[in-house]
C-alpha cells in the first residue's frame, strides 16, 4: 500500500510538479504562493502542466488501443448483441471513443444507419463524452479513487438507464430520415502494423490537445480564481451544501457551457476546496459535457425535437438525481 500511495501521489497527482511550481513562483517569480496572485500562477501552472503531462500519455495509450476498433468492426461487436446486454456494451465502448459529444454524433450517425437500435446507439452517445478511461485517471489524480471510479460507475448507469428507456418509447420515427442512409461501411478492416498504430495514437493526441488546450487553460484559469480569489462564504452561499437548489443550479449553469470534463476538472477541484458538496460538482460536470447547447444543436441535426427533448430531459433527471445523491452520501468517497 505505501508503494502504491507513493506512485499515486507522484505519477497521478504528481506532488514533485506542485513542490517544482512552488519553488518556481516562489525564487524565480518572487511570489508568496500563500498569497492571492501567489497562490493563483501556483495554482494555474501546476494544473495546467499536470493535465497536459496526463492527457498526452493517457490518449496516446488510449488511441492505441482505439486503433484496433475502427467504426465497421465496433458495430459488428455492438451487432451480435441484444437488449440490456447491447445497452451495456454501448456505454462500455463509449469509454474507450470520442472525448466530447460534438464528435461523438458522426459515429452515432453511422451506427444507426447501419441499423443499430437507437436505444444502444444513444448509450454509446451518452456514455462517449461523459465517461472514458482518461477521466477516470485525471479524476483519480486532483480527487481519489473512489471518487474516480464511482464517478465512472453512474457516468454507464445513466447511458445504460437512458438508451433503455429511448429503446423502450420505439422513438426510431424521430430520427432524420438521412441518418438511416449513412450506415458505416462494412468493409474489410485494413491490417495495421504497430508502426501505423503508434502513428495514429501520436496523430490524435496532437488533434485531441488541439481541439481542448482552450478549454484547459480557460478552466484552469477559472479554477486558480474561485481557489484564491472569491471568498468561500460566497461560494457557500450559491453552492453550498446547505442551498437545497445547489445541484439544480450546477445543472443549469453547465448547460449553456461547452468543454469536455478536461476543462471542468479544475474548476471543480476549486470548488470542492471551497465546500462545495460533491454531487453538486459533479452534476455541474456532467451537465457540461453531456448537455451542452453547442453539442445539443448539433444532435438537433440528426432527430426530431420530441426526441431531444425526451433524451435532454432523461439525461438531465439523471444528473439531478446522481447529484444528489452523492450530496448525501459524498462522505463515503472523501
Amino acid at each position: 500500500m505505501n508503494v502504491f500511495t507513493w506512485l499515486n501521489d507522484q505519477l497521478l497527482k504528481m506532488n514533485w510538479l506542485h513542490d517544482l511550481t512552488g519553488w518556481l513562483v516562489g525564487r524565480v517569480f518572487g511570489l508568496d504562493t500563500t498569497a492571492r496572485l501567489g497562490g493563483s500562477i501556483h495554482f494555474f501552472i501546476y494544473d495546467v502542466v499536470k493535465i497536459f503531462i496526463l492527457l498526452s500519455v493517457l490518449i496516446f495509450g488510449i488511441s492505441y488501443i482505439q486503433s484496433y476498433f475502427p467504426p465497421e468492426r465496433t458495430k459488428r461487436i455492438l451487432g451480435r448483441f441484444k437488449g440490456i446486454g447491447a445497452n451495456i456494451l454501448g456505454a462500455l465502448l463509449g469509454t474507450v471513443t470520442p472525448f466530447c459529444s460534438c464528435s461523438s454524433i458522426p459515429l452515432f450517425i453511422g451506427f444507426t444507419g447501419a441499423g443499430l437500435p437507437i436505444g444502444v446507439t444513444f448509450s454509446f452517445l451518452i456514455s462517449s463524452p461523459l465517461v472514458d478511461l482518461a477521466s477516470v485517471l485525471l479524476l483519480a489524480s486532483i480527487f481519489n479513487w473512489r471518487i474516480a471510479i464511482a464517478y465512472v460507475i453512474v457516468g454507464l448507469v445513466l447511458a445504460v438507464i437512458g438508451g433503455t428507456l429511448i429503446s423502450k418509447l420505439k422513438l426510431e420515427k424521430y430520427v432524420e430520415p438521412f441518418v438511416f442512409r449513412n450506415a458505416v461501411p462494412d468493409v474489410e478492416e485494413a491490417a495495421m502494423a504497430r508502426r501505423d498504430r503508434l502513428a495514429y495514437a501520436w496523430d490524435q493526441v496532437k488533434a485531441i490537445i488541439h481541439k481542448v488546450w482552450l478549454y484547459v487553460l480557460i478552466g484552469v484559469a477559472i479554477g486558480a480564481a474561485i481557489h484564491n480569489w472569491i471568498p468561500e462564504s460566497i461560494i457557500s452561499a450559491i453552492l453550498g451544501k446547505g442551498n437545497a437548489f445547489s445541484v439544480l443550479l450546477a445543472t443549469a449553469v453547465g448547460v449553456p457551457m461547452y468543454a469536455d470534463i478536461f476543462g471542468t476538472l479544475p474548476i471543480a477541484e476549486a470548488l470542492v476546496s471551497k465546500g462545495v458538496g460533491l454531487g453538486t460538482v459533479l452534476s455541474f460536470m456532467m451537465a457540461v459535457t453531456a448537455l451542452s447547447l453547442p453539442s445539443m444543436i448539433l444532435l438537433k441535426k440528426v432527430v426530431k425535437t420530441r426526441l431531444l427533448v425526451i433524451f435532454a430531459s432523461i439525461v438531465t433527471v439523471g444528473i439531478i438525481l446522481m447529484g444528489y445523491a452523492f450530496n448525501a452520501f459524498g462522505y463515503w468517497f472523501m
